[in-house]
């Protein structure tokens, strides 16, 4: 699935599913579809994939046309002016690759969050000082405002956890025990991110879970650090799963039926091998006081 970084992703999403609904409903055929606005069947199948925003009155040029109720019309066009709004994160967008921008529109919309990460803490975790360790190894090319930039945006991403409305995610995490054990600089950098993980459990909607070393290969030694969001139900209809995976120049998001079958099993496969809450709880505070004691 390719995912354009322009407008409101959620949004886009929810709407595309309810048109191709109400067009199928009606037997219209995409090419007449097309016709009707005046634009090319490519176009009508990225309003249903959700890639792209479009503007109301083509929404309601559609409605009319699938024979949409007047109350389904007016939550259709809705959401296309909602699909042409912008997020807080696009000031960032100088520093954000467009890739990114719509997974933090996902993230921001998501109801539940999976991560699994064998090489580092997820942004959603990482303690600022973290955060500017690693992007200054991932991205020597950056000016230290640019960096301060990143680090500003990955704060304010975390704010979703604590938000009152509305409701945060569930997030859901599992690192390797690797993870704990680098020493990113400046010293004290991976005592403060541990201190920060410790704190992120006490929260009742974040779980963190910690992959112990012993564990032998498993299905997700293969499938590397993904993402896996689930969506809210809107009137009746919720947005497909999806699942991110990033790499050094780009990204997958993943939403087909058998695409999301297979990173489920891969994390079921984690949720059994890993360490439980308490345990990880444990571990997380050996792993301080052994930093603590080091930095005396």
């Amino acid at each position: 699935m390719v995912v354009e970084g322009s407008g409101s992703t959620v949004p886009r999403r929810t709407l595309g599913i309810g048109l191709r609904a109400a067009r199928e409903k009606a037997g219209v055929k995409l090419k007449d579809a097309a016709a009707l606005l005046g634009v090319s069947e490519q176009t009508i199948w990225r309003i249903e994939q959700g890639t792209t925003s479009t503007r109301p009155p083509y929404v309601q040029a559609l409605c009319d046309a699938y024979g949409v109720s007047d109350d389904m019309r007016d939550v259709f066009v809705g959401l296309a002016r909602e699909t042409r709004s912008r997020g807080w994160w696009h000031a960032y967008g100088d520093v954000l690759p467009t890739w990114f921008e719509a997974y933090v529109g996902l993230e921001q919309a998501a109801r539940r969050i999976r991560i699994f990460d064998p090489s580092m803490v997820p942004g959603l975790l990482q303690h600022r000082e973290y955060t500017g360790a690693f992007v200054r190894i991932e991205r020597p090319d950056l000016s230290e405002h640019e960096v301060e930039k990143i680090i500003e945006l990955k704060q304010s991403r975390q704010q979703l956890l604590t938000r009152s409305f509305p409701a945060p995610p569930a997030v859901d995490v599992v690192i390797s025990e690797a993870v704990l054990m680098a020493e990113p600089e400046p010293e004290g950098t991976m005592r403060r991110q541990v201190w920060h993980l410790l704190q992120a459990t006490q929260l009742p909607n974040v779980s963190v879970r910690v992959l112990n070393l012993r564990v032998g290969p498993h299905r997700a030694s293969v499938a590397g650090a993904f993402v896996m969001l689930d969506f809210p139900e809107h009137n009746g209809s919720a947005p497909p799963p999806t699942v991110y995976s990033e790499n050094l120049t780009g990204a997958l998001y993943l939403d087909k039926a058998s695409e999301i079958e297979a990173y489920s099993g891969v994390w079921e496969a984690l949720d059994g091998a890993a360490l439980s809450e308490p345990d990880t709880a444990e571990l997380l505070q050996k792993y301080l006081k052994e930093l603590n004691d080091r930095e005396r």
